[in-house]
């Protein structure tokens, strides 16, 4: 496996890619802890303000992801991805320029969010059919792992010194940063040159008849939407307790921007070591252990909840950072290797718009939730739904007997070989 992740080194594309996915990493790590507390900032701010904002990112994700899962299978993937990053690169300044001149209506951070969410609702179905246009089948899991740990390496980086930028001289300059960050990912896009996946594809062909595709292919795996239903509860959960509770708790007990900074980047160190380990580790039921890491979820809520000390709620973290890193580069492998490459955009479409479907919900809830009845108190009920939902899908047989497609070679491609390949092996289709 070393000798595939050294060949993985010479290919001009996939160091470009993983590049472009660091920088985007970098700037993503910006960007949340400065948005939050500078919202909370503003004169006569409430936890419900933050629900507002962050919504409107999560509604357009949301309501975009479909088209978007359309527009990456039928354009070319790296000209979508580096759209989308540029759109972001222009939205972030805007917003920091807003907190930076102190004129930062609702409706105007709203408008940014929303926009924002609509270029990232392109940004998940591109990245994931692109990374098998440029690695070869068999190294998939290792350039999931490699291309995932450099983004959180990114985001230690990016969470240190953005907490730090936030606290010294306020979050305007950590969301013109992150902008810079999207505009420089988006120049390394450029350097990959992809083709459509559907070259032939009839220009007859509508949206809904391509979109009716990828919605047979998605509906015909139990596993895939199962655990799709079970990430729907789990995201809006989380999203509600990562975005909205936890910052609001850091602030009204933990002292603010610096300890939550302290427990996001705790929790990269975690995504780094699932990262490492994911390199390595070749589960055979990888469905099986995507959903027994999900169990990992609910920890740091509920040590939130229960009002630990802030080095027990980084522990959770850590935990937490270690199975989302692991969990998601297996379920991206398995898609890879389970999905025809053609629908694989569309059908990774179907993934987000289910995982985020109640993303919304949970963010506009939850500020009033905690208004109503304390953080505290909502986030152990966050972290009861982790489990339950946890529970429910491993009780799916097909889940739990999904086997890990052997590769059609185990050792590496000759390094004159192409990386533009589809998965070595037969899929049912």
């Amino acid at each position: 496996m070393a000798s595939t992740r050294a060949l993985l080194w010479k290919d001009q594309r996939f160091v470009a890619l993983l590049t472009a996915r660091t920088l985007s990493m970098l700037a993503l790590a910006f960007a949340p802890v400065a948005l939050a507390f500078g919202v909370l900032d503003l004169p006569g701010a409430t936890a419900t303000t933050l629900s507002v904002v962050l919504a409107a990112e999560s509604i357009a994700l949301v309501l975009f992801t479909l088209i978007g899962g359309v527009i990456a299978d039928r354009y070319p993937r790296d000209r979508v991805l580096q759209g989308a990053e540029w759109t972001n690169a222009l939205l972030h300044v805007a917003l920091g320029v807003m907190f930076l001149t102190g004129h930062a209506p609702l409706w105007g951070l709203v408008t940014m969010t929303f926009l924002a969410g609509t270029a990232g609702a392109l940004v998940w179905p591109a990245i994931t059919g692109i990374i098998p246009q440029v690695v070869p089948a068999h190294s998939l899991q290792d350039g999931n792992a490699l291309i995932g740990l450099g983004g959180n390496v990114a985001r230690v980086a990016g969470l240190v010194s953005g907490g730090i930028v936030v606290v010294a001289i306020g979050g305007g300059w950590a969301l013109v940063g992150a902008g810079a960050a999207f505009a420089l990912a988006g120049a390394f896009i450029t350097r990959l040159h992809l083709p459509p996946v559907i070259a032939d594809q009839p220009a007859a062909a509508s949206v809904l008849t391509e979109l009716r595709e990828g919605w047979v292919e998605f509906r015909s795996r139990t596993w895939l939407w199962v655990c799709v239903l079970q990430f729907s509860a789990f995201v809006m959960v989380w999203q509600a307790g990562h975005l909205v509770l936890g910052p609001v708790v850091a602030k009204q007990a933990l002292g603010g921007a610096g300890a939550w900074s302290t427990i996001l980047t705790v929790e990269s160190f975690g995504l780094i070591l699932g990262g490492l380990v994911a390199m390595r580790w070749r589960p055979r039921f990888p469905i099986r252990m995507v959903v027994l890491l999900s169990f990992l979820g609910a920890p740091p809520y509920l040590l939130l909840g229960l009002h630990a000390p802030l080095a027990a709620i980084a522990i959770g973290s850590f935990g937490l950072g270690f199975a989302f890193e692991l969990l998601t580069i297996l379920w991206q492998t398995t898609m890879q290797t389970e999905i025809p490459p053609e629908a694989l955009s569309r059908v990774s479409s179907y993934d987000a718009l289910g995982s985020l479907a109640l993303g919304p919900l949970g963010i506009i809830l939850a500020g009033p939730a905690a208004d109503a009845f304390g953080a505290h108190h909502v986030l152990i009920v966050c972290a009861a739904v982790m489990v339950a939902t946890s529970a429910v899908a491993l009780s799916v047989p097909g889940i739990r007997n999904l086997r890990a497609r052997p590769y059609a070679a185990d050792a590496p491609l000759a390094p004159d070989s192409p990386a533009d390949v589809g998965p070595a092996v037969s899929l049912p289709y």
